[in-house]
């Protein structure tokens, strides 16, 4: 029976795949930064329809198209089915209504202010308030409205406006 002899050698290392030193990774992972993105991105899309004014009003409904945005907060003005106005989301009496107003016009660069009104509401009552509005200091209203409403000659507003 035989005996076996290993041989190695000068060094006494193992032949074979020699070990390289480590070197410093040169790529950056961006696997996670698109992640924390897409996160991000849908949290933002999410939470931006939530930002509007919270007041709820059943506004009518008309062909009309959105007006251009502007660089300001937009002022809105909203009368309620029950008859009460807030300014924003802070609601106002009828009899301070004029002098709130003129107090904010005082502030603002921008004489644009959007009234929301609900639709079962007179329409002698929502003159009144665009009045008040106009004393106010604020010479360019904008009645809010919802989209999708019928034309004047009966047919449905055309998608996409």
């Amino acid at each position: 029976m035989g005996a076996a002899v290993q041989q190695s050698d000068a060094g006494g290392r193992r032949r074979g795949r020699r070990r390289s030193r480590s070197r410093p990774m040169a790529e950056i992972n961006v696997t996670p930064f698109v992640d924390v993105m897409l996160v991000l991105l849908i949290i933002f899309m999410v939470a931006a329809p939530l930002m509007t004014v919270g007041v709820p009003v059943e506004l009518p409904k008309t062909a009309a198209g959105a007006l251009p945005g502007e660089e300001e907060e937009p002022l809105t003005v909203t009368m309620t089915a029950s008859g009460e106005i807030q300014i924003q989301t802070t609601p106002v009496a009828r009899d301070d209504l004029v002098a709130r107003l003129r107090a904010i016009a005082a502030e603002r660069t921008s004489e644009r202010v959007y009234l929301r009104a609900d639709g079962a509401i007179a329409y002698s009552d929502v003159m009144q308030i665009m009045g008040a509005l106009n004393a106010g200091g604020f010479g360019n209203v904008g009645l809010v409205t919802d989209t999708g409403g019928p034309t004047l000659d009966g047919r449905p507003a055309p998608q996409g406006e």
